[in-house]
């Protein structure tokens, strides 16, 4: 009897030390940053923001003023290596920059020999919107982007379909990040037959439309001509 009171002692000591580590064990940690590691890794495109500030580019040009200091106003042009000479204080890197992010590296910069410098930046001549039309359009091109333009109309813009064009399958291109663009295939004709352009799409600065041939366009320089001359006409 005794054994057997021994021997129910030791399980039930052993079952609460094995309860109690259980209960001691740290839970696995959740995983933090999984989001910002696939977006980071550069596997899977950024999204674009919304409303995407203006970022400079070579050959933009803008005035550079000091509020307490005018002899230091200058106007300056943005050089093709991206850079712009600043009077005292020589070149600073500006492309790919917003105003607000130049205005803080020009403050930096001038804070050098000012104390404090109150400065501010405003655009003068700068890239203009603009959108690409190519393939079976009346005149392919890049055209401004002045106002809200969809994308029926930026094929009249560019002169309207041709009789060789695939308008069933115009491809539109847009720009997501500097290393990914997405590409739509947008059924012209379907809204032109439905009368129904509700799903027309607007235009986004940068964007590209590209209207491919049709597929009796594809065939026509391999039918003989002279066979076509053969062919009886109707009265």
């Amino acid at each position: 009897m005794k054994k057997v009171c021994i021997c129910v002692a030791v399980v039930l000591f052993v079952s609460i030390l094995t309860l109690g580590q259980d209960n001691s064990a740290p839970a696995a940690p959740p995983v933090q940053g999984a989001t910002t590691a696939v977006a980071s890794s550069g596997s899977g495109p950024w999204f674009s923001q919304r409303h995407p500030r203006y970022e400079m580019r070579p050959g933009d040009i803008f005035d550079v003023s000091f509020a307490y200091t005018p002899e230091f106003n200058q106007t300056v042009t943005v050089q093709p290596d991206g850079y712009v000479s600043l009077r005292d204080v020589g070149d600073v890197y500006v492309v790919g920059q917003t105003v607000p992010q130049v205005t803080d590296n020009l403050r930096t910069a001038y804070g050098k020999v000012l104390n404090r410098p109150a400065v501010s930046i405003v655009l003068k001549d700068f890239q203009k919107p603009y959108f690409i039309a190519d393939g079976q359009v009346g005149h392919p091109g890049k055209y401004d982007l002045r106002e809200d333009t969809t994308l029926v109309q930026a094929v009249a813009m560019a002169g309207g379909f041709l009789s060789s064009a695939k308008h069933s399958q115009v491809v539109l291109y847009r720009r997501v990040s500097d290393q990914w663009a997405s590409a739509m295939l947008i059924d012209v004709k379907k809204m032109q037959d439905d009368h129904n352009l509700s799903e027309d799409v607007h235009l986004q600065p940068g964007d590209m439309l590209y209207v491919p041939k049709n597929r009796l366009s594809k065939v026509m320089p391999f039918i003989p001509t002279s066979n076509l001359s053969m062919v009886p006409k109707t009265p």
